[in-house]
């Protein structure tokens, strides 16, 4: 029995499926408080048998490094009650026998994008995910990037698009990338989410300003051969088209990865991209 775990910051989804990333069944429920969250997913597990291998795609900042002791465990998350929870000690107390693998969600995403969806058959791909906050998975030579912690792609320092005065909402840096183009942002700077906004509203030039800059700072340091943008926020009509435009301007033709046309796509996997992830993480 191979199973997955999808922990986002507002939904929680749990599968069976096999180590390829094919789901056989799933369930998806409202992400609450550490203990009620793990707790309900780990009834529906047993429930279908006692899983051999668990992936877990978990919303950070999270301890991804095997052999530390932050391992497993949220780190400074703004998301109340979850900050020094650990996941992997929750999971490994009731399935001892289980290999767990952990990452964050959006590099399953990537995984998922580069193995099955639209990036498939590329080694080198970037996945960015705008709702709630905004992060970013990067496969790099065929490997999920790490490093100390891992990539904070949403905290990126962004130049401000000219005439732009919105203090941002990041409760950390305040203008980073995640506090000017998050869901939460264009609520403050316009009054209404971004599901309520028209596609031809002013609202999209900017999403897409900023979030070109953002991509831009990813070519310049893993040059990725894609560049996959979902979440919410992102499924605006001709969202990706504007992004798009607007990297090519402000890369004047440096770098060559974007010759490549679209560079910069939705995801195939669509809300499937995380789980699937989280599967194919269990055969790592």
């Amino acid at each position: 029995m191979i199973a997955g775990i999808e922990l986002g910051g507002t939904k929680t989804v749990v599968a069976i499926g096999t180590a390829a990333g094919e789901v056989h069944e799933e369930w998806r429920f409202p992400t609450t408080a550490p203990e009620e969250t793990l707790s309900r997913a780990i009834a529906w597990l047993r429930e279908r048998g006692e899983p051999q291998a668990i992936g877990i795609a978990a919303f950070g900042p999270l301890g991804v490094v095997p052999g530390r002791a932050s391992y497993g465990k949220l780190l400074a998350t703004p998301k109340p009650g979850w900050a020094g929870f650990s996941i992997i000690e929750a999971l490994a107390a009731v399935f001892p026998q289980a290999r767990l693998t952990i990452e964050t969600d959006v590099n399953a995403a990537a995984l998922a994008e580069a193995r099955l969806g639209a990036a498939r058959g590329l080694d080198d791909v970037a996945y960015i995910t705008i709702g709630t906050g905004i992060g970013a998975g990067i496969l790099s030579g065929a490997h999920l990037v790490h490093g100390a912690l891992h990539p904070e792609t949403g905290h990126f320092k962004v130049p401000r698009k000219p005439g732009d005065e919105f203090a941002g909402v990041c409760p950390f840096h305040g203008d980073c990338l995640e506090g000017l183009a998050s869901g939460p942002s264009i609520a403050a700077r316009w009054g209404k989410d971004a599901a309520e906004l028209p596609a031809d509203h002013p609202a999209w030039e900017t999403e897409a300003w900023y979030l070109a800059h953002g991509v831009l700072a990813l070519l310049g340091i893993v040059s990725p051969s894609r560049v996959i943008i979902g979440g919410g926020v992102s499924q605006a009509e001709g969202f990706h088209e504007k992004t798009e435009r607007i990297l090519n301007e402000i890369a004047a033709g440096y770098f060559s990865p974007i010759e490549a046309k679209p560079y910069i796509v939705p995801p195939m996997l669509g809300q499937q991209a995380g789980i699937k992830g989280a599967l194919l993480l269990a055969s790592v």
